[in-house]
């Protein structure tokens, strides 16, 4: 009998601030029907000074080890685009702020929006191979793009960390997985740049490319049929194209693609996005959270997960709800952690967007802005300094 592997807890953070989409077109003059129906997205969350990919992956992961404990956790592997170093990897840092065991690994891992992905199939393949140990996955990024661009209103920040491990509480990930991968130039952001750049009909289109690339692969691998899914989680750079996904891969698999049919498949995924914004490798498993946390008992039900990074990178594969998840759901403390964020008006916004980290060596601490449990607290001789509350 082969191991039930797959995510035992699922948490997530996201940042102080919160920008109203309300705020943006007051400054920019779009009608805001543009943003809450075009794109999805009502509100974004916005990072104080203090608070980077670090700081939000160990507020995320920080639950699942006051849960569990960390003698069984030997790896941590964080996802992200967003890294802040080009050698040492975030998670050492948020292994140092959890006080994790020394007798671990901890690696970061980056494809675009994928890595998440590819971190939760590198734990799974951990635990396959020694089923003692649990492996924690942290996708954290800060979605940023350059002010009064088109990609400005689909900004946002946050983090999900999971526990991967044996007979898991919540969904237990199977096998085969469908995979594409395609030399495009969609979307990326070299070295020298903090902003992303982004052709978004290229991206768009890419995206759409990538769905069929891995429905097909996933098929011709022996996957469920798509009748059989009570749910899709996409991968969301903003809601609306959660939606444009799956009717797009209805229509390829030659099935009706009604809007009720439509928003059935993907409409509690798309809860948290939708207020939070594109939070990058987070994306399709805060979209795994709003699925859990809001739709009726999915108990032994199958999900589809379609995870896109572009470039680009996709894979489709299938999770199991196992029978009881709701006992361990974090539903109130989700709800806590975007009820918490703080309004900011678009002055407050820009300045936060503009601030940059001094490069000079030099000492330099960061204002004290945030409230959560970690925080960026400066720069000393090229060494980023992180703090517990």
């Amino acid at each position: 009998m082969s191991l039930s592997i797959g995510i035992h807890d699922l948490s997530f953070a996201t940042a102080e601030f919160v920008l109203p989409h309300t705020a943006l077109a007051g400054h920019n003059g779009t009608e805001i029907g543009k943003y809450h129906v075009g794109i999805g997205q009502e509100s974004m969350s916005v990072p104080a000074a203090d608070e980077d990919i670090v700081t939000l992956g160990a507020a995320a992961a920080a639950p699942i080890v006051a849960r569990h404990g960390s003698d069984l956790i030997r790896t941590v592997v964080f996802a992200t685009e967003s890294s802040i170093d080009q050698a040492k990897s975030a998670g050492v840092y948020v292994h140092s702020l959890l006080g994790l065991p020394s007798a671990t690994r901890v690696v970061e891992l980056k494809q675009a929006c994928y890595g998440a992905t590819a971190a939760l199939q590198f734990a799974v393949g951990l635990v396959h191979r020694d089923p003692a140990q649990q492996v924690l996955v942290v996708a954290s990024d800060v979605s940023k793009y350059e002010l009064d661009s088109p990609g400005e209103a689909t900004q946002g920040a946050a983090a999900v960390a999971m526990l991967v491990g044996v007979d898991p509480a919540l969904v237990r990930v199977e096998d085969p997985s469908g995979l594409f991968t395609a030399d495009v130039m969609d979307f990326w952001r070299p070295n020298y740049r903090d902003a992303a750049l982004v052709d978004g009909q290229e991206s768009i289109n890419a995206y759409l490319q990538a769905a069929e690339g891995v429905w097909k692969d996933y098929t011709e691998q022996g996957g469920h049929p798509l009748s059989e899914f009570a749910a899709f989680c996409y991968h969301q750079p903003f809601t609306k194209m959660a939606y444009k996904a799956h009717r797009h891969l209805l229509n390829y698999c030659g099935h009706g693609a009604g809007p009720d049919d439509i928003a059935r498949a993907v409409g509690q995924t798309t809860a948290y996005n939708t207020v939070i914004g594109n939070s990058y490798t987070a994306s399709v498993y805060l979209g795994l959270a709003s699925l859990l946390d809001h739709a009726d008992d999915l108990s032994g039900r199958p999900v589809g997960f379609l995870s896109y990074g572009s470039g680009s990178v996709a894979e489709f594969f299938a999770g199991t709800v196992v029978a009881g998840y709701r006992g361990h759901l974090r539903t109130q403390a989700h709800r806590e952690a975007i009820a918490r964020r703080r309004p900011v008006d678009y002055a407050g916004y820009r300045a936060l967007h503009e601030r940059s980290l001094p490069t000079d060596g030099g000492e330099h601490p960061t204002p004290e802005q945030t409230t959560g449990p970690f925080r960026l607290a400066g720069l000393s001789g090229h060494k980023r300094i992180y703090q517990r509350r």
